[in-house]
């Protein structure tokens, strides 16, 4: 028993400690899209790791050869995929055959099922919120499998054995994935961090040169309009709404500039999130009429988050004003509120079915400046991921070319302590 259980700290160690030396070659993102590059470099990191435990078999089974190296085949390939994954199956079958052995055959079987129960759960693996229980489904189908297999081909293994390896397999896949998603989140507030500091330096040169040029411009449109009006000039006449129109756009920049650096004082009260967003959309409807767009809100209960019920409609009605533009000819924007019940959080999905982007696209959302709009300044999505994380919420987006796009806005259910 301890001999045991002292291999398999071994080949834990070994799993845990290549999970985060992968982590720090390629930082792990929610579903993220992974080159060639990063594919085959965790494949061969997640390889190493497997050979490592090979090393290290459990002790007083015969001629038999277990270890975790399975483990390391269904993480890599649930998580980076089926090349991934298929490089880490050749690597361990092939040294799997050259440690030989009359159970060589059934090494090189469970390694296989590993790697195929990967592929076949990775999408709903992918898609999941609550990763851990699709994980213990996802072991005990494999497990299950597992042990029919050595239970008619390896007749040497006691009781004892089955209880101690198949219990320390499932603890170290789901602490694995645990790990993993940590440090998802955790790579995530760091490039949130730094996107607020780029965000900080935007609002200073804003606060210090959006006054200076505002008066000029006053002060150019107050000439523009008096001259328009006492002169005798067609061409000044003609031109001269043009000139304000310009001259208003410009200012309308510079008040969302101000906006970016400081969108007013946040007066934070407990909000009920349903009665927002349906405020939201009955402001919003003659618009997405006029676009031949209808809005769908589907709300299951009520929700209540604590913000600032003016600087909410406002995000809110950016990003749905932004699914309405996005859709070329007839459309649909849909708005869901879900609660997670285990994070006490709350998720605001908005979908369109507009034009969608490409990831690259995605990746520059919310930076100054950037639109994929003709006629925008990209300063709105800036000013909604502000304020939505002034709030203590979290935005991200997801969207598919000529598709569509969703965004989910997360936030912190109010609770009276």
């Amino acid at each position: 028993m301890f001999t045991l259980i002292k291999t398999l700290l071994v080949n834990i160690t070994i799993l845990l400690s290549f999970t985060y030396n992968a982590n720090i070659f390629f930082p792990f993102k929610v579903k993220q899209s992974l080159s060639l590059k990063h594919k085959i470099t965790y494949g061969f990191i997640a390889s190493f790791g497997a050979l490592l435990c090979m090393m290290y078999p459990l002790e007083t089974l015969g001629e038999t050869n277990f270890d975790l190296r399975m483990i390391a085949i269904l993480i890599i390939t649930l998580y980076a995929g089926p090349l991934s994954g298929l490089i880490v199956l050749i690597c361990v079958s092939l040294f799997r055959y050259f440690i030989g052995g009359p159970y060589v055959f059934v090494g090189i079987l469970v390694s296989l099922l590993a790697y195929f129960i990967g592929l076949l759960f990775r999408k709903v693996f992918q898609k999941s919120q609550k990763k851990w229980l699709n994980s213990t489904i996802i072991l005990f189908i494999y497990t299950s499998l597992y042990i029919v297999i050595i239970k008619n081909t390896i007749p040497i293994l006691h009781p004892q054995f089955y209880w101690t390896y198949f219990t320390t397999f499932y603890l170290t896949f789901i602490s694995i994935v645990f790990i993993i998603e940590h440090l998802i989140r955790t790579n995530k507030q760091i490039e949130e961090m730094v996107y607020l500091d780029k965000l900080n330096m935007v609002g200073q040169m804003a606060a210090s040169i959006a006054h200076e040029i505002r008066n000029p411009l006053s002060t150019v449109r107050g000439f523009i309009q008096h001259l328009s009006e006492g002169t005798n000039d067609e061409e000044l006449k003609k031109f001269s709404p043009l000139i304000l129109n310009e001259l208003d756009r410009t200012n309308k920049i510079i008040t969302d500039y101000l906006s970016v650096a400081k969108p007013g004082d946040f007066k934070l009260a407990v909000i009920n999130l349903e009665q927002i967003i349906q405020d939201c959309v009955d402001l919003l409807c003659p618009f997405a009429s006029y676009s031949n767009t209808s809005i769908v809100f589907q709300s299951n209960g009520l929700h209540h988050i604590q913000g600032d019920e003016h600087h909410m409609k406002q995000a809110i009605m950016n990003v749905i004003k932004n699914g309405i533009e996005s859709i070329i000819e007839k459309g649909e924007v849909t708005i869901e509120i879900k609660e997670d019940e285990m994070s006490k959080n709350v998720e605001v999905r908005i979908r369109d079915n507009g034009k969608g982007m490409t990831q690259e696209e995605v990746k520059k959302i919310g930076l100054p400046f950037y639109t994929t709009k003709t006629k925008g300044t990209g300063l709105g999505s800036m000013v909604t991921n502000k304020i939505i994380r002034e709030m203590n919420g979290m935005i991200e987006y997801e969207s598919t070319l000529n598709v569509g796009t969703i965004v989910k806005i997360h936030f912190p259910l109010y609770t009276k302590n």
